[in-house]
Order: structure tokens, then C-alpha cells, then sequence
């Protein structure tokens, strides 16, 4: 995937593969574009696959507390 012009990568296992692409249809957005999204708001520190899993969980708990 190219981010920003450069390439990199990210590994995730299926579930939050899945959840990810749920959550980009949601919002009416490629997956490409929910991680570019992701990417910029993440701190320094934090690689890309643990920024969308971190992502993946806090919108998964957002969606349970509104039921």
C-alpha cells in the first residue's frame, strides 16, 4: 500500500482485516483511504498495524455502547 507517496505494509490478522473493511464501507470510504486516515492520526511511536488495531477496537466498543 502507498501512503503519503511512500510504500509500506502492515500485517493484521483476519478478523481485524475484516472489521477494518466493515468500517470503511460504514463510512462510505475505500480501505485505503480509513488507513490513510488512521495513519495521520497516529502518534510516532505506534507502528501501523498496532494504530488499526487499537483503531478497530475502540470503534467495535463505541458501536457496543450505543446498543
Amino acid at each position: 500500500m502507498t501512503i503519503r507517496g511512500h510504500r509500506t505494509s502492515f500485517s493484521l490478522e483476519d478478523a481485524f482485516y475484516r472489521e477494518l473493511e466493515r468500517l470503511a464501507r460504514k463510512r462510505d470510504l475505500s480501505l485505503a483511504a480509513l488507513i490513510v486516515k488512521i495513519d495521520a492520526a497516529r502518534t510516532g511511536d505506534t507502528n501501523l498495524s498496532s494504530a488499526l488495531r487499537l483503531y478497530v477496537l475502540v470503534e467495535v466498543k463505541r458501536e457496543a455502547d450505543r446498543m
